[in-house]
């Protein structure tokens, strides 16, 4: 599985990019934890078959957020947000936390659910509405002699009927589909007699040690170039 280690760093990358002048240590944390929050998901295994990757990693949550963030801040005459956070802070402070708001949205979705959409089972992206795990796994290449070719996508016409069929990486539902997490190693419906072993991964491939060298270069950096050059 992509690790804690490997989102939180991604989201240092992105954060950094997209704050702009709201970046300070606690509008990092604020993504950070948003980010990082989807994990929890691991603890309701006990209780709900198929909870990990499901209720914290879907899409629907997050739209369904952007949706209202941007009818509150956008179309409604008063915003509630805009008035509860002015409660205890400045009209200007308050829109710097809007802004941060909608960074912390989509550092979610594409430094942890899109992540993970690409690995193992995939994703749950639909859920609620719809139960069922998808997963990014292919490849785009241009050959000398298939000319394109796309895999990500397999559209499948039948020839009795015309029908066509689209796959787009669809797996099983949360009742058939396990991801082993450190919470629930092996899923419930697995004996086995060795002790479990609950590893907690930090990088499991080196494209992921590569990915935390970069957060981690990025937040050095975007901290030396926000020092004064002069002191």
């Amino acid at each position: 599985m992509v690790s804690t280690v490997v989102h939180a760093a991604f989201a240092l990358a992105l954060a950094a990019g997209l704050l702009g002048e709201h970046y300070d240590r606690r509008a990092l944390a604020v993504v950070l934890a948003v980010v990082l929050l989807p994990e929890l998901d691991s603890f309701l295994g006990p209780v709900m078959p198929g909870a990990h990757r499901t209720v914290g990693h879907n899409l629907v949550f997050p739209a369904a957020v952007a949706l209202l963030l941007y009818y509150d801040t956008r179309l409604r005459s008063v915003s509630v947000l805009r008035r509860r956070l002015a409660r205890w802070t400045s009209e200007r402070r308050a829109e710097r936390w809007i802004a941060v708001a909608w960074v912390a949205i989509f550092v979610h979705v594409f430094a942890h659910v899109a992540l993970d959409w690409v690995h193992l089972d995939g994703v749950n992206a639909l859920w609620p509405l719809r139960d069922r795990f998808y997963a990014l796994s292919g490849e785009i290449l241009l050959s000398s002699t298939d000319g394109f070719t796309q895999t990500f996508v397999d559209v499948r016409v039948d020839p009795a009927t015309g029908s066509r069929q689209i796959d787009a990486g669809a797996g099983g539902t949360t009742a058939t589909v396990h991801v082993s997490n450190p919470v629930e190693p092996r899923a419930p419906s697995e004996v086995a007699d060795e002790p479990v072993d609950r590893r907690f991964p930090v990088a499991s491939a080196g494209w992921r040690l590569y990915l935390i060298g970069v957060g981690l270069f990025t937040l050095v950096a975007r901290r030396l170039q926000s020092a004064d050059p002069r002191q």
